[in-house]
């Protein structure tokens, strides 16, 4: 058994065939997948400890000054000051990067949040907390003129979580294989 096992390992570590790749790559998934994701959730206390961000709806053009001069009256209108729209994300983010996310509660959540939730879309959303109600609350994209109708009311069942990470250009990796599945799909 032990021979067996020397040489699996050897096999998976040491050989370069195009067996042993397929072999650590499926490994990588399962390990990913199975475990390292799902360990993240529970240590993060949600169900996708970490999302891509899927469009330019919170871009800020690498530029929050000049950004807050096109998009800021909306905020000020709102109530918000250019300091609580700054912390956090002061740049926003980009579509192809990641966001680490962490479970709240609804009575947790505050104006001026990132918060990624299930909207009527295959993708969460991730947008600005503009508005909190009492068993709601409103959204909107820093980037976006406006509120779109699917942002008006997310309901405490629809939270994912709470951004508070961001990693630059790694979920251009999920936007590549999402795209490649989609265009075999004939979509």
């Amino acid at each position: 058994m032990m021979s067996f096992l020397k040489k699996t390992w050897d096999f998976i570590w040491n050989s370069n065939s195009v067996w042993s790749w397929i072999l650590n790559v499926v490994l990588a998934f399962i390990l990913v997948k199975f475990i390292l994701y799902p360990g993240f959730g529970f240590l993060l206390q949600t169900s996708h400890p970490v999302v891509a961000v899927m469009s330019g709806s919170m871009e800020h053009n690498g530029n929050f000054d000049e950004w807050w001069l096109e998009r800021g009256k909306w905020y000020e209108d709102k109530g918000f000051v250019k300091e609580e729209i700054e912390w956090g994300f002061r740049n926003g983010f980009n579509k192809g990067d990641i966001m680490v996310l962490k479970g709240v509660d609804f009575n947790e959540v505050k104006n001026g949040d990132v918060m990624v939730y299930q909207a009527n879309r295959k993708e969460p959303i991730i947008h600005r907390v503009v508005e909190i109600g009492d068993l709601y609350f409103q959204t909107k994209g820093d980037n976006n003129k406006g509120i779109i109708d699917f942002e008006r009311k997310i309901g405490v069942d629809q939270i994912i979580g709470k951004a508070v990470f961001r990693i630059p250009l790694l979920g251009w990796v999920k936007i590549g294989f999402v795209n490649l599945i989609n265009y075999f799909q004939g979509g």
